[in-house]
């Protein structure tokens, strides 16, 4: 805390006791810059790695529906080999 801020705080009603305490407080309570920067680091490497496990679970949705179509297919071609022959439609 500024002295600046000290004085004004004593001249607001506190006690020299209450402002140190309160200075003290806020010496521990407060981010500095080294805190910042080391918190941003940390979120830009989760964001990374969030970044690449998406990369791998689009590359293995991507085989899944792939694998998928094709089985698919394979059921409606095996179901229309089962299909009757087609013979002449009958007249009404």
């Amino acid at each position: 805390m500024s002295t600046n801020a000290a004085f004004k705080l004593q001249d607001a009603g506190f006690s020299r006791a209450q402002v140190e305490a309160l200075g003290e407080f806020l010496d521990t309570q407060a981010a500095t810059k080294t805190d910042l920067a080391e918190t941003e680091h940390r979120l830009d490497a989760r964001i990374a790695d969030l970044h690449s496990e998406m990369k791998l679970l689009e590359q293995r949705m991507t085989i899944k529906l792939g694998g998928l179509m094709v089985l698919a297919v394979g059921v409606l071609l095996a179901a229309i080999r089962y299909l009757p022959p087609a013979g002449p439609m009958p007249h009404m």
